[in-house]
């Protein structure tokens, strides 16, 4: 009865008890680490039926195997683990459970990060810098990471030593969707990092403006459409309209393309020298001026070399008028005194004189208190001449002759009576006398 008593003393109750404990290696672990849980008893006891639990689940189940290999740990092999078994104590099984053991795998090192430098919306032509960007643990910092970079899903550089990539002189090609991946020398574990996506911007070429109305020009009250064009040049890109060198408005194009404004016209002011502007982020180009004429009325035009004179046409006509002027009264045959001597008529085929006409025209002209009469005498066809001889012929002759010296007191009061008179062919040619 004694006996009994005593084995039943020593005899480990069924349960939770320090007869097993659970044992995880490396410690600590990381990732990529081969990942070892051993279930073992007390002062090494037999044990059979040994199961693996991870969060309350059985992981595995063993009749005679105390270990279990995890593979290569990752952060998802964070938990807590726990052991079942039965421990044979004199012959007899019992079921006993592990104390929980909680696994805590460490980061190797931060999932990289890319960035372009000095920008992923790079200009044309400039040189970019991709860097990935990552670190090793402290414990683990005698390894050494390998880099790659790819971009839409071709591999641009294989694993190597340098985190940068050079990308001399980008162009529009090289936009699109890059990401890097770091893995340690001779490990497991690999990491990519976020895409990023570059955009090479390119500048903007010279807009053209194209101007859309009917078949005529048009006139006040028609809609004129303006259409502006980039062929070239990285989006967004702002379309501005001008009529000489004011705004008339303006249009976004986030992706590129036409923009197009439908302008009213509405008075003749409306015509004139149109054209469009097209910006980005990059650079800003002005196209060539287009002319819109309306009906009825003349736009204006950007000047010219050929119509840059026309402001100067009236100054010069006036010029020459001038100069004309004043060589008809240097040349001017009057005389200031004395009896103009008798002016006979010229000589007419035939030998006839020509008579002096009728119908004397007479101007005033004052010099010095001397006032002159002109007559303007036109030959006339003699009634006894054929009118073959004449016919055609003309010939106008101006008389100066002196009418009355007069003293200056005289000028101012009397007046001058001023009477002409007309010549009888037959007598010749006389001076006309007032």
């Amino acid at each position: 009865m004694l006996l009994w008593m005593a084995v039943l003393l020593f005899v480990p109750c069924v349960g939770k008890t320090d007869w097993l404990y659970l044992k995880a290696w490396p410690n600590p672990v990381f990732e990529g680490d081969a990942l070892t849980l051993r279930c073992q008893g007390r002062k090494n006891v037999s044990l059979s039926q040994v199961k693996f639990y991870k969060d309350g689940k059985v992981l595995r189940f063993s009749k005679g195997k105390q270990t279990l290999s995890m593979g290569a740990a990752t952060v998802q092999s964070c938990g807590q683990y726990h052991c079942t078994g039965q421990v044979m104590y004199i012959s007899q099984p019992f079921a006993q459970t592990s104390e929980a053991a909680m696994v805590q795998v460490q980061e190797l090192f931060p999932p990289p990060v890319l960035s372009a430098i000095p920008s992923p919306e790079p200009r044309e032509g400039s040189l970019v810098t991709l860097r990935c960007q990552t670190k090793l643990h402290p414990l683990r910092s005698a390894s050494r990471l390998l880099f790659s970079f790819h971009k839409d899903g071709r591999t641009l550089q294989d694993r190597g030593p340098h985190p940068e990539l050079y990308i001399p002189g980008v162009k529009g090609g090289d936009s699109g969707l890059y990401w890097c991946e770091a893995a340690p020398e001779g490990g497991q574990v690999q990491k990519q990092s976020p895409q990023l996506e570059v955009r090479v911007q390119a500048p903007v070429s010279r807009p053209v403006l194209t101007l859309h109305h009917g078949p005529t020009d048009p006139a006040v009250g028609d809609v004129v459409q303006l259409l502006c064009e980039a062929q070239r040049g990285s989006p967004p890109i702002r379309y501005s309209f001008y009529l000489d060198e004011k705004i008339v408005g303006n249009h976004s194009a986030p992706c590129g393309g036409i923009a197009s404004l439908l302008f009213p016209v509405k008075s003749e002011h409306d015509g004139g020298n149109y054209s469009c502007e097209a910006e980005n982020s990059i650079s800003r180009e002005r196209s060539e001026p287009k002319k819109l004429s309306l009906k009825g009325s003349q736009a204006l035009s950007t000047p010219t070399g050929s119509n840059r004179l026309v402001p100067w046409l009236p100054a010069s006509l006036l010029g020459m008028m001038v100069i004309a002027a004043a060589l008809l009264v240097y040349l001017r045959p009057w005389r200031k005194a004395g009896h103009l001597p008798s002016q006979l008529p010229p000589i007419a085929p035939g030998g006839e004189q020509c008579a002096l006409y009728a119908n004397v025209h007479h101007q005033e002209e004052e010099d010095e208190g001397v006032v002159y009469s002109v007559a303007r005498g036109t030959s006339r066809r003699s009634a006894a001449r054929p009118a073959e001889f004449t016919v055609g012929r003309k010939d106008t002759s101006v008389i100066y002759a002196e009418v009355r010296c007069l003293q200056p007191s005289e000028v101012s009061s009397k007046e001058m009576n001023i009477r002409s008179r007309t010549l009888d062919p037959l007598d010749g040619c006389e001076e006309i006398l007032c």
